[in-house]
């Protein structure tokens, strides 16, 4: 299972075009979406534009390259022929499900970590050193919830269909889940539904760190139950797949 780590690895940092996406571009849009506004006050929290947004898009970009990178790799290879030829291997099901989820989750770390040297080097982001280091830990350790989500989707959908289904959930838990905009300011019944989201509990990991707190107990429940809901329907469908095959 290491050596599958490893080549899953290499394979995402020699994608360009997923580099970009994953590590660039959450950057680049979080200078655009701050803005000039990085100290203006967000209504109904203790923190500003800057430090919210530092948060959400360190998030954003670790779903990019947990989800959509898992989800369309997965979706290729099935039919490519190489999930087949893994299968004639001693690599259990588990095994492989579990090899996707940690290599997807340990290249997301790169985009995370420059969101937040442009947070401190660009907006003047100001941290405690623990605060900083929970906020990685927190976001990093939170995106393997989205990494099983992405694993499930490659095993879900076909190769054709897989990019406007992962796309679509993608952009629609992003939204709901406040990645885009403080949920403060977005109507009740978004509210009421983003409780109940892992995107939602996934930024508070680290808002709530950024607040002086530390992570509610709620929030790491919610993301834990979801890590356990994707991985066994990830799991599933490995299996469902076998049979097919």
């Amino acid at each position: 299972m290491t050596t599958l780590i490893k080549l899953e690895i290499i394979r995402a940092l020699r994608n360009k075009k997923f580099m970009f996406f994953s590590v660039i571009y959450p950057p680049v849009l979080y200078l655009l979406i701050a803005g000039g506004a990085d100290r203006k006050p967000i209504p109904g929290m203790r923190l500003d534009m800057g430090l919210y947004f530092m948060v959400t898009m360190a998030a954003f970009g670790a779903m990019t390259a947990v989800l959509l990178g898992n989800s369309e790799r997965i979706a290729k290879e099935r039919e490519k022929g190489w999930v087949r030829q893994l299968r004639l291997t001693a690599l259990p099901g588990r095994g492989y499900v579990a090899a996707k989820i940690a290599a997807a989750a340990t290249v997301s770390l790169p985009s995370i970590l420059l969101v937040m040297i442009v947070a401190a080097a660009v907006k003047d982001v100001r941290l405690e050193a623990w605060q900083w280091i929970a906020i990685a830990a927190g976001t990093w350790l939170g995106s393997f919830t989205f990494a099983a989500l992405g694993v499930a989707i490659g095993y879900l959908a076909t190769g054709d269909a897989v990019r406007p289904i992962s796309m679509l959930v993608y952009f629609g838990l992003a939204f709901l889940g406040g990645l885009w905009m403080p949920m403060t300011i977005l109507p009740q019944w978004v509210q009421n539904i983003a409780e109940w989201l892992p995107t939602h509990a996934y930024a508070a990991l680290g808002t709530a760190v950024e607040a002086g707190g530390a992570p509610h107990a709620k929030d790491i429940a919610i993301l834990a139950g979801y890590l356990l809901l994707f991985a066994g329907a990830a799991a599933w469908l490995y299996r469902k797949d076998t049979r097919k095959a």
